[in-house]
């Protein structure tokens, strides 16, 4: 390697640590201050605990009696794991219909769910609003109906690139055997989808276990997801108890850190198919 090459290299590690380390920052700022008195977190917000200010549990503790935070994890896995599961099941079938049916029909609403990945959320938000109290959705089942439109656009997109690059041969061969259409679709295509398909669910799961604007302006503060939920520490006037909203925004950010490092490989494997397949 020539010396031109090794200093390129040296300045790509450094930038690129210098980026990790700015990126994780925040998240080590808020798990640090987790443990510290609430005087001292904005007194001192970027100086580790010290005997003085270090509180050890009582911030986890309070924040978890506050927002009862084991009622706000179950209904944000509910509709998280819900949400997803419906996502991957209807959108992969759309997708391969919309592959397989070309027609002028099925070619437009291939663009319509393509375009609507553009429209804000602030468009529809309130339209969907008055849709969803007249249709009865203000519940943590009617809100997954309602997560399942809006990650459409996007799941469809990336499913139907990858069905492309799979072979009709294999579906006819599988037609001739005697499967039906649903029988081909969930034997045949399912397990060839199994890479995109971690990597829709990766996505989704993030996007729908963070959301706050959705679920409050929905289910509100009858059925508390965790982002819903933290909010509510934050009292009227300004006041806000800093060391359990630190506290409960680390126990908020663990579960889908975990879920995402543990998925990671698979998000690189899914879009790279996707990339080259599509």
């Amino acid at each position: 390697m020539s010396k031109r090459k090794r200093l390129i290299n040296s300045l790509l590690v450094i930038l690129l640590s210098f980026l990790t380390a700015l990126f994780i920052s925040p998240i080590a700022i808020v798990l640090m201050n987790s443990f510290k008195g609430q005087f001292y977190i904005s007194a001192e917000p970027f100086k580790l605990p010290s005997p003085d200010t270090f509180v050890g549990l009582q911030n986890y503790i309070s924040g978890v009696q506050k927002i009862n935070f084991f009622s706000a994890l179950g209904y944000s896995l509910f509709i998280t794991v819900f949400s997803v599961l419906a996502i991957l099941l209807f959108t992969s079938m759309a997708a391969w219909y919309l592959v397989r049916v070309q027609t002028r029909a099925t070619k437009t609403l291939y663009y319509l769910l393509v375009f609507s990945m553009i429209v804000p959320f602030q468009m529809v938000m309130f339209t969907m609003s008055k849709v969803a109290n007249v249709l009865h959705l203000e519940n943590p089942v009617g809100i997954v109906l309602l997560y399942l439109g809006f990650g459409a656009g996007l799941s469809v997109f990336m499913f139907y690139g990858f069905i492309r690059s799979i072979p009709l041969a294999i579906e006819e061969a599988a037609e001739i055997d005697g499967c039906t259409p649903p029988q081909r679709f969930f034997y045949v295509i399912m397990p060839i989808l199994k890479p995109i398909a971690v990597t829709v669910a990766v996505l989704n799961a993030m996007w729908i276990w963070n959301d706050y604007l959705l679920p409050l302006l929905v289910i509100g503060s009858k059925y508390r997801t965790i982002p819903v939920a933290v909010q509510y520490l934050q009292g009227g006037y300004g006041s806000r108890d800093m060391g359990a909203l630190m506290a409960m925004l680390v126990l908020a950010i663990v579960p889908i850190i975990l879920f995402y490092a543990f998925m990671q490989k698979h998000i690189i494997r899914g879009v790279v198919a996707g990339a080259v397949k599509g």
